[in-house]
């Protein structure tokens, strides 16, 4: 299948590891002319180098903090200006920290808040003008499985990940007709830092080994195992591609079968 995104200039933030890099190497692998963003320098021109040299194509690269309103915009204005337009937005942000209600005071609250949702409302309001222009766009949100079902102790991720579904469905309506088609693809268990980091804090909370604990969450899982960053990253590159045309406003769930809401 042709994804149409052979020269398409595409945007993908918070891509340094974990999902947004295995993203931005699969849109890469399928031609397309991808900026990646971090506000780890080192760690971004390092995934700048691996995926030069998986794919043969020149990754560039921009240092941004999601939670600067000034970074973020003026992170969008420099990839236009290099690449002469944006075609696809692929919106991220490393997770907040585990805990529940109890655990949480207004400083967390407003740190997540505008590290997760109002990133990405950043990111879609300085994108879409040049979406816009192009009269066809994509904008694919990274959010998490809780988007559907809300998973213990993570109540800063339950709340504002359910907010980027909500924006992601009322812009599927307010855009649809200018050509700009947004989704949301959610990560279960996918193997990535994220997971090993509160996977150890689970397993040391209940006394056990992470191994136990990873054993037990797997059994959960009707494929039985956590998935790959590459496997997530393939059904974001689908929806951010071309060859999607009537899709939007969704949001797939990428967890092995885990999540039972019909």
């Amino acid at each position: 299948m042709d994804l149409g995104l052979q020269g398409k200039s595409v945007f993908v933030a918070a891509a340094s590891k974990g999902l947004g890099r295995a993203s931005a190497l699969e849109f890469a692998r399928e031609g397309a002319e991808v900026t990646i963003a971090s506000r780890d320098l080192e760690q971004l021109q390092q995934a700048k180098e691996e995926i030069d040299s998986a794919t043969g194509v020149t990754v560039d690269i921009v240092q941004l903090d999601v939670n600067d309103a000034t970074q973020i915009k003026e992170a969008i204005e420099q990839t236009i200006t290099r690449k002469g337009r944006l075609d696809v937005l692929v919106t991220n942000a490393g997770g907040p920290p585990g805990g529940t209600f109890a655990d949480m005071e207004d400083e967390q609250w407003q740190q997540a808040f505008e590290q997760n949702l109002l990133s990405t409302i950043r990111l879609i309001r300085a994108a879409l003008p040049a979406l816009q222009a192009n009269t066809s766009g994509r904008i694919v949100n990274i959010a998490s499985s809780s988007v559907k079902q809300p998973i213990d102790g993570l109540i800063l991720s339950n709340v504002f990940r359910a907010g980027i579904q909500a924006l992601t469905k009322t812009l599927s309506s307010e855009y649809g007709s200018k050509g700009i088609l947004i989704n949301t693809v959610a990560p279960g268990r996918i193997a990535t830092d994220r997971i090993i980091e509160l996977d150890s804090k689970r397993a040391q909370s209940q006394q056990i080994s992470v191994e136990e604990l990873q054993a037990q969450a797997n059994a959960q899982i009707p494929l039985g195992r956590m998935g790959t960053p590459e496997e997530f990253a393939r059904m974001v590159v689908f929806y951010g591609s071309f060859a999607n045309t009537y899709v939007t406003g969704q949001s797939l769930i990428v967890d092995g079968g885990t999540i039972k809401a019909i």
